[in-house]
This record gives structure tokens, sequence and C-alpha cells, in this order.
């Protein structure tokens, strides 16, 4: 996002590891995220206690979108990439905030272009785990666990 956004990044995870990465990725704030919701008042601290602008959650499950929308400023948008829980909130809500729901599941085909021209550039770098295909189950278990940064790939 620093590549292509002036953006003040704030970045939420359980994984302190992950969020080391998003520190040396650029993050201008990362946050531990713990059982309950005290990250949203952290969140809202930074932001002058307006909310964030965008939120995208690569996650969309175990609770993540109720708790992003809470994230949320008014008329902000919540990106959803990927695929996980259900979006459970009341239209009500939606309607008098004005937030907008937007779902992607991996990019466009020029997205993917404009990633690598960013990474060519050494604007960007790509984060992967390569997996012998017959050790797809260690991939697995390791994405699980939260051992997998960035990509997890399959190669026969």
């Amino acid at each position: 996002m620093k590549a292509i956004s002036a953006a003040t990044l704030i970045v939420i995870d359980r994984n302190s590891a992950a969020l080391e990465l998003a520190k040396k990725l650029g993050a201008d704030h990362t946050i531990q995220a713990g059982d309950d919701d005290s990250f949203v008042a952290e969140v809202k601290a930074l932001t002058g206690e307006k909310g964030a602008e965008a939120v995208i959650d690569f996650v969309a499950e175990g609770g993540s979108t109720s708790t992003g929308v809470k994230l949320l400023r008014r008329a902000g948008n919540y990106y959803v990439v990927g695929y996980g829980e259900n979006l459970n909130i009341p239209t009500i809500d939606v309607i008098s905030t004005e937030i907008n729901f937007i779902g992607n599941l991996v990019g466009s085909y020029n997205d993917l272009a404009e990633l690598m021209v960013l990474a060519a550039q050494g604007k960007v770098v790509l984060h992967t785990t390569v997996y012998k295909l017959a050790d797809f189950q260690k991939a697995i278990d390791d994405l699980t666990v939260g051992r997998v940064r960035g990509r997890a790939i399959l190669v026969p």
C-alpha cells in the first residue's frame, strides 16, 4: 500500500511476527489484536476519534467483519478480500453511517500487472513460502497456525 498510496496505514493482527513484517513493509502503526475489541479504541485514537476511511479485511472470519465495521468512520469503505464468514450488519447501521462494502476475491488482471511493475521497480517485495505439492498438508498446517507470511505456493 505504501508504494501506491499516501494513506496512513494501521495494521492489526494477532500474530506479532506479522506485525513486525507489516512495520518493515511500511505500516505507520501496528496494533496487536486480542480476544476483546480494545484495539478499536486504539484505532479511534490514531484517527482523531473518527475511525478509518477504509478497512481491508484479509481474514473475514472469526468475528473480524463485525469488529472491522466498528473501525470505520462515517462513509467509510469496508473491503473484504477473499472469503470467510457472513456479514451480519443491521441495515440501519449501514444506511445511517453511509458505509460501503466492497468484495474482491483476488484482484483483477490489471491489478496483477500493476503489482508486477511495482515489484520489478523494487517498490514492493513479494513474500512467499514454497512447498512441494507432496507437502500440501504441511502448507495447510503452517497456514492454519500463522507461520506463513504472504502467500504459500505449492509446486509439483
